[in-house]
């Protein structure tokens, strides 16, 4: 259903049950899944594809041209997989030729006012609170909450079901599972509380903090904490994630609490 006052091109393709309310405006080569809601004055521009079930609130621009001098018109895209919530005057920036497209995963919530540059890849069930920042070429994996007003360098990484506190700079990559906050971005421990509402159990909670101890609290350099996590401690699948996020890290982890 859409309103008389909303403009909506006529090559854009709307899903079943698509809702647009008043002066929204919906752009050529725009795709929109079944069950979305687009709210008043929402600005949907070309590139945008929009999965099933998101809402869209008012203000929110999605797939804006990046905001990157380089940028002579490529065709690329603004992804927004199904189940997703964009909150008021929210900005979300399409791609550039670095990945072609800016995506954001399933069943995310992106509160007022947040910006999402170009390039950026966030991954699914991820929390970005009001005012947070995010500058171009952004890696963000799943169950990532951030705290209002934090602000991300670019092509920084921030790994899996980690929690950056409210107002964080961050400007090195943060490892999967820990918490991050004070100036500069330090560890603050793991996150267990998010981990145990996604149903990890103390044993893997537990392994999962020894293993930062050896990267944080033993002063060691990475290598050595790496060497010493692989020897000392069993295999596992969030052993793997952190060792592979600590080694393929280009720009260096965040520092360690008392560094």
């Amino acid at each position: 259903m859409s309103q008389p006052l909303a403009y909506i091109h006529p090559e854009a393709k709307l899903g079943a049950n698509v809702v647009v309310e008043p002066f929204a405006s919906i752009h050529k080569n725009v795709v929109i899944g079944d069950g979305t809601w687009i709210g008043a004055n929402a600005v949907i521009n070309e590139g945008a594809r929009i999965g099933k079930n998101c809402r869209i609130f008012p203000g929110a621009v999605i797939s804006a041209i990046p905001q990157d001098l380089k940028f002579v018109g490529e065709e690329t895209t603004a992804v927004i997989e199904d189940g997703t919530t964009i909150r008021e005057f929210v900005t979300i920036s399409r791609g550039t030729v670095d990945k072609y497209t800016t995506v954001i995963g399933k069943n995310c919530l992106l509160m007022a006012y947040v910006h999402v540059g170009h390039d950026c890849i966030i991954g699914d069930n991820c929390i970005l609170g009001n005012v947070v920042q995010l500058a171009g070429h952004v890696e963000v994996e799943d169950y990532v909450i951030f705290g209002g007003a934090c602000a991300v360098q670019q092509f920084s990484r921030i790994g899996a079901h980690a929690y950056i506190g409210g107002g964080s700079l961050v400007r090195k990559d943060v490892p999967p599972f820990v918490k991050a906050a004070r100036e500069p971005l330090s560890y603050s421990g793991i996150n267990s509380v998010g981990l145990r509402r996604r149903g990890f159990t103390n044993e893997q909670i537990n392994e999962i903090q020894e293993m930062y101890r050896y990267v944080y609290l033993r002063g060691l350099n990475n290598a050595d904490a790496i060497s010493a996590i692989e020897g000392k401690l069993p295999v596992s699948a969030e052993r793997d994630q952190v060792i592979d996020f600590i080694r393929n890290s280009e720009r260096g982890i965040m520092r360690g609490s008392g560094d």
